[in-house]
């Protein structure tokens, strides 16, 4: 006779993860799985913004990855994520990306989304997405907003955003490094990387959510993210990481 074990149905970890963190993710989860047979750890992706409202709503996660330090530390603020918990796991960056059947060079730089052949530029909602926040940056750093403003569709999240110039529904787009060199992604477009010094630095956090407090399985699986796999991933995927 088989028994069936309750304590395994509740070894489930909730994740909300930034979009960016698509490909890294999947590989952490696999690797997690890996080590830890029995513990289930299911992700959800979306816009930090998009999550931050969700979790103060009452969605039931264990953990939030965002793409920045400052949802976190409201969550914190307001009581909704363990005191002193945040903290910084990676520093990502964004490129501009332009599918291999454009003409268009991305080796000319940012100055490239003012050309005449640019009809539609993909950037995330900057009000929701971490991610299109620095594309703003980006753009008004390089003197661009004001000539764009006619050509910008808006992604909900940076994942959005890159379907929208892989489907064509718009000619470039400023997107996560890694989502360019993905394996989804590395064969079907090239990108520039925007330099650094023109968007405020995307320091990404994540946060214990009440939920998670306490659990064995949120600790472990936190620990592996920031352990030798964990960081291995990071890298592979272009991103920097604390030091």
């Amino acid at each position: 006779m088989a028994f069936h074990n309750p304590v395994l149905a509740e070894e489930k970890i909730l994740i909300a993860a930034a979009a960016n963190l698509n490909p890294a993710m999947n590989d952490i989860i696999k690797g997690f799985k890996k080590e830890h047979p029995t513990i289930v750890a299911e992700v959800s992706y979306g816009s930090s913004g998009n999550f931050f409202a969700q979790i103060k709503q009452g969605a039931p996660f264990d953990i939030f990855f965002s793409a920045d330090t400052t949802y976190p530390v409201r969550l914190e603020d307001e009581g909704l994520a363990v005191k002193g918990e945040s903290k910084i796991y990676a520093f990502g960056s964004i490129v501009l990306w332009i599918p291999r059947s454009s003409s268009l060079n991305p080796r000319k730089g940012l100055p490239l989304v003012s050309d005449n052949k640019v009809k539609k530029l993909a950037i995330a909602n900057q009000k929701l997405a971490p991610y299109g926040m620095a594309a703003e940056e980006a753009l008004r750093y390089y003197g661009l907003w004001d000539k764009v403003q006619d050509k910008l569709v808006f992604g909900e999240n940076i994942s959005q955003t890159a379907q929208f110039v892989l489907s064509g529904a718009a000619d470039v787009g400023i997107i996560a490094l890694s989502q360019a060199i993905s394996p989804k992604m590395e064969n079907d477009g090239d990108y520039w990387i925007i330099p650094a010094e023109s968007y405020n630095k995307l320091g990404q956090a994540y946060t214990i959510l009440q939920r998670g407090k306490g659990k064995s399985d949120v600790k472990k699986f936190l620990e592996f993210v920031q352990g030798k796999k964990g960081e291995k991933v990071f890298l592979k995927y272009g991103y920097s990481l604390p030091k």
